[in-house]
Parts: C-alpha cells; sequence; structure tokens
C-alpha cells in the first residue's frame, strides 16, 4: 500500500497541488485552487493524493454540493482521478478509487459516481476502468455518460435539465469556467489578451457558485466552450488550441 495524505485546513498551504507541480505561470491558478478546496472542506470535500511528487491524486464530495450539473441524493461524485507518468501500472488507481468507494460507504451513502466519456477527453476518467470497479451507466448526454456504483436500490444521480440543452443564446465565443482547476486562471488571462489582439469578442463566465454550476446549459467539469451558441468541448484551451478550434 502506498502513502498518501489528505488535504486539509491543517496542511493544504504547505501541500502541492498535484496538477500543477512546479510551473511558475500556474502559480495564481494554484492559489485560487487551494481557496476553493478551502471554502468546500465544509462541505465534506475531499483531496487525496499520493505523498510523493506527481500527478497522481482523487477529488470527490457529496454531490449535493457538488459544482457539477448532476443531481442525485446521498451520492459521492468524483470529479477527477489522475495518476499520471512513472506512476502508472503501480496500482495507484485502484488504491485511490478504493479509498473513496470505502469512504462513501462508511458515510452510509447511497453510491457514488462521476462523469466519463467512451473516446478519452480532457479531465475525466476512463470508462473501461470504472466499470472494471462495477460503475454502470445511468445517464447520458452526447459523449458523456454519468457512471455509478450503486450500494442500494434508491434512485440513480442524473444530468439537471439545464444541462441537457448543450446550447446557449449568445452566438459569440463564450467559455464557462470554475476555479476548480489549477490551470484555469493562467489561460482565461491568456484568451482574453489573445481575443483582444485579433479582434474577436469573447464572453467568459464565471461560475463561482453552486447554483451557477448546478444550472449549467451544458456538461461541466471546470470549462465549457461554446460558439454560434454550440457546445464544442470541455478543453482549456490555450491561445493556439482557441486558433484552432475557431479555424
Amino acid at each position: 500500500m502506498h502513502e498518501y495524505i489528505n488535504l486539509t485546513a491543517d496542511n493544504i498551504d504547505m501541500e502541492h497541488l498535484c496538477c500543477a507541480i512546479g510551473d511558475p505561470k500556474h502559480q495564481e491558478g494554484v492559489d485560487r485552487k487551494k481557496e476553493w478546496i478551502r471554502n468546500k472542506l465544509q462541505d465534506g470535500h475531499v483531496f487525496r493524493k499520493l505523498d510523493a511528487r506527481g500527478k497522481t491524486f482523487i477529488e470527490y464530495e457529496p454531490i449535493e454540493t457538488a459544482w457539477v450539473p448532476v443531481e442525485g441524493n446521498n451520492y459521492i461524485y468524483i470529479y477527477c482521478l489522475w495518476v499520471a507518468g512513472s506512476f502508472k501500472g503501480q496500482g495507484i488507481a485502484k488504491e485511490l478509487l478504493e479509498y473513496a468507494i470505502d469512504d462513501a460507504k462508511k458515510q452510509g451513502k447511497s453510491g457514488i459516481c462521476t462523469v466519463v466519456t467512451k473516446k478519452k477527453k480532457p479531465f475525466l476518467g476512463e470508462m473501461k476502468f470504472f466499470e472494471h470497479f462495477g460503475f454502470t451507466s445511468v445517464d447520458k448526454i452526447n459523449d458523456y455518460e454519468l457512471l455509478a456504483l450503486r450500494f442500494d436500490e434508491k434512485e440513480a444521480p442524473h444530468f439537471t435539465e439545464t444541462a441537457r440543452a448543450m446550447k446557449i443564446d449568445d452566438k459569440d465565443f463564450t467559455i464557462y469556467y470554475s476555479n476548480e482547476c489549477p490551470y484555469v486562471e493562467y489561460e482565461v488571462k491568456e484568451l482574453s489578451q489573445h481575443a483582444e489582439e485579433i479582434g474577436l469578442k469573447l464572453n467568459l463566465i464565471h461560475v463561482d457558485s453552486l447554483d451557477k454550476a448546478k444550472n449549467m446549459p451544458c456538461f461541466f467539469n471546470n470549462w465549457a466552450n461554446f460558439y454560434q451558441g454550440e457546445f464544442l468541448s470541455n478543453t482549456i484551451l490555450n491561445a493556439n488550441a482557441f486558433d484552432k478550434l475557431l479555424k
């Protein structure tokens, strides 16, 4: 068994966030993310990581307070499970997921859930991995599937009705974002400056509350791109990726 650390109010200032290790340009994003976690700890938010310098962690909390357009009763929602680089193939993802499942059972939850896609997309888990542990599909919006591991016969979680629209009225390029990811802050500033340089109107909408997150007009984990009113992707964009997507 590997050694792990859960972030708490006492250690969060001293511990690194696995996603953005040692990259100065993302420091502001890391600070915002830590602030976000501090405010979520009272909701039962868990950020558990390997006690090592690497991108290896799981992040989850009760579905009722999770900043995603998913509804349910007495479930845990997994935001992210990530094991990267040389840490792959050591059973770490299995240990992290089993910890979350055991935690959910100890809390008397009805199950645990997460969003995946069959074809891998950024910041989302691998469908086959979760299915191996008994997760099954309980709802779907286009390519996005809500998987759940159910502990009892109570109603399964589901996407909100607003999320099923996958459309907005505004025709300008529109990005919804939250500080749930440390990469976001830098890219928001880069894209804002880039759009101004190329003369393109860009709408940046900060999802900064539970109500906003639950009432998103699309699937949302921390970022969503729209153009001409249509949902494009949940990929966090830099200036180059932004230009490619426009083309």
